[in-house]
């Protein structure tokens, strides 16, 4: 008789959470937490918990060896340009390299595409020090599947929603009377729903090509004012109002202006040929 999968899940919040959902107990998954206070959740969701933090190496001992899969969902750290939380990671599993490896990056790393549709094959820009980190992990993760024979498959995900996630519907924000961008200002924005990329998680595990990139995103090309204006509508509530790009930068945070520069429209072919992934929302209009 086959044993089941072992898989070992770093940074198991939200997603993490819907793949142990999805899984439902078949496979043996590990859950590595920096907090003590989350093993009663992670163990009540299905995963063994597992003390370590990824800031700290000499607390990593154990991951090599422990699964044949691993899902790297941990963000870096909040400051530089490179990710030494996902090199202390690969230096513990390199002693006992897994059968495959899948890391959560963000579309990001493609700086702005000037509204261009785009596909795996445009090289990455990274604008800001938060994208440069991911593009960092990402290298180190291609670089650690070939040295290693490991495969090693990258997941770039857009914003990702679902009403059940914490701020993962646009309510709040709408709630709160945050404006968005005039039509002529405006850019270019790509979804996931959250269900969805945990199911893309576990086929990139499984069905992932060696090293290769994925964009983890829906069918939708919407702009990001009527992504808001569809959720208000949906939800009852207001459109938000339409400002400048000049009223922005005097009225903004600068993480929102950020959001603000960049426009692209993502193809996700690879998604559905490779990974053959049936999206369950398509589009934000059935997702929200």
């Amino acid at each position: 008789m086959t044993s089941p999968p072992r898989l070992l899940i770093i940074g198991c919040g939200d997603v993490g959470l819907r793949v142990l959902k999805l899984l439902a107990g078949r496979w043996r998954v590990f859950a590595l937490t920096s907090s003590p206070a989350r093993a009663s959740a992670l163990r009540q969701a299905g995963a063994v918990p597992l003390l370590g933090n990824l800031d700290q190496p000499a607390t990593l001992g154990r991951l090599a060896g422990l699964a044949d899969l691993v899902l790297h969902l941990a963000p870096p750290a909040l400051a530089g340009a490179t990710d030494e939380r996902t090199r202390h990671l690969l230096a513990a599993l390199a002693r006992h390299p897994p059968t495959a490896l899948v890391y959560v990056s963000t579309t990001g790393v493609y700086g702005d595409c000037g509204g261009d549709r785009i596909d795996e094959t445009r090289a990455v820009n990274p604008a800001t020090d938060r994208a440069r980190r991911r593009v960092h992990a990402e290298s180190q993760l291609r670089t650690f599947g070939r040295r290693h024979g490991v495969r090693a498959g990258i997941l770039r995900v857009p914003g990702i929603y679902a009403s059940d996630r914490e701020g993962g519907h646009p309510r709040e924000r709408l709630a709160r009377g945050t404006p968005v961008l005039r039509r002529e200002d405006d850019v270019f924005t790509n979804h996931i729903h959250a269900d969805d990329l945990a199911q893309a998680c576990l086929l990139a595990l499984l069905r992932g090509r060696p090293q290769r990139v994925v964009n983890a995103c829906d069918d939708s090309e919407l702009l990001m004012g009527d992504y808001f204006d569809l959720a208000a509508d949906l939800a009852g509530l207001p459109r938000p109002e339409r400002i400048t790009r000049a009223q922005a930068a005097e009225r903004m945070s600068p993480m929102q202006l950020s959001f603000w520069s960049e426009s692209r429209r993502l193809a996700n072919k690879r998604l559905r040929r490779e990974l053959r992934l049936s999206l369950r929302y398509p589009t934000p209009r059935e997702g929200l």
